[in-house]
């Protein structure tokens, strides 16, 4: 599709989706890059009227880097996590998961929220504890971060934000007991090929996994899309984003919760 025609975030969320559906790359944004994230999610929301699929969660990046989070007045982005793209991990196995050819693959090892209790429609302010209130679970995970566009992180927080926030799936692993007092003692670290490619904790995240449920329990209330019971949270990248080919194998360890082993194919 010629860029220069397309317009509206209607045409655009086409192009984007489109893309996804027929696993094509993209060379570049199908359009003019939206200037605000108010633009770039009304484009993620034309999309997911074109999505044939429901929403299982949301995934949580940051906006960087940090003079852009100054001039769009915000830390951190959303993206949708559809039904078809969460996969359940289970000790010693090996768990597959597809990336674009040409485009942007990457692995995130995160802790990932299960909600327990429907958040109520409207309410944009949160504390600590009230989030936690609604939380069921906390569990090991990993991001599967993929678009059709090979430099979407190059482009900026509204190109991310307006194609699925560069989300193409998560993995869920084991349920973290005790997760209240332990979460900040939890070493995360990420392999590649058996290389190790960065290890953190969740204080690399500002304000931790917590500040990120609170972001987007207000963010989805103005969306008029509340948090419901059942949903994922992906709470933010622990060691960074790693790029991953077809091919690749990763290995995400949570220290005394356990790890995720996964393996990059290409989309058909």
């Amino acid at each position: 599709m010629d860029s220069a025609r397309v317009a509206t975030a209607d045409e655009i969320a086409g192009a984007l989706v489109g893309a996804r559906l027929s696993r094509r790359a993209l060379d570049g944004f199908p359009g003019p890059m939206p200037a605000s994230l108010d633009e770039a999610y009304r484009i993620q929301e034309a999309g997911i009227a074109r999505w044939e699929d429901t929403i299982a969660g949301w995934k949580i990046g940051m906006v960087n880097p940090l003079p852009m989070r100054a001039r769009l007045g915000a830390e951190r982005l959303s993206g949708p996590i559809f039904t078809r793209d969460v996969r359940l991990a289970t000790a010693g196995q090996e768990i597959v998961f597809p990336v674009f050819t040409g485009g942007f693959a990457a692995v995130e090892g995160e802790f990932v929220f299960r909600m327990g209790v429907d958040a109520p429609a409207g309410k944009t302010e949160w504390t600590d504890a009230e989030a936690i209130a609604l939380v069921a679970a906390l569990h090991i995970g990993v991001e599967t971060a993929g678009s059709p566009m090979a430099a979407i992180n190059d482009l900026g927080a509204t190109v991310v934000s307006s194609d699925f926030g560069n989300n193409y799936g998560v993995i869920l692993g084991a349920e973290i007991p005790e997760w209240r007092e332990r979460l900040a003692d939890i070493e995360v670290t990420t392999l590649i090929d058996g290389a190790a490619v960065g290890t953190g904790f969740a204080s690399i995240l500002p304000g931790g996994p917590i500040a990120g449920l609170r972001f987007l329990l207000s963010h989805l209330a103005q969306r008029g899309r509340p948090l419901a019971r059942g949903q994922l949270v992906s709470s933010g990248a622990i060691t960074g984003v790693h790029d991953i080919l077809a091919g690749q194998t990763a290995r995400i360890t949570f220290a005394g919760c356990g790890e995720i082993t996964c393996k990059a194919v290409a989309a058909q």
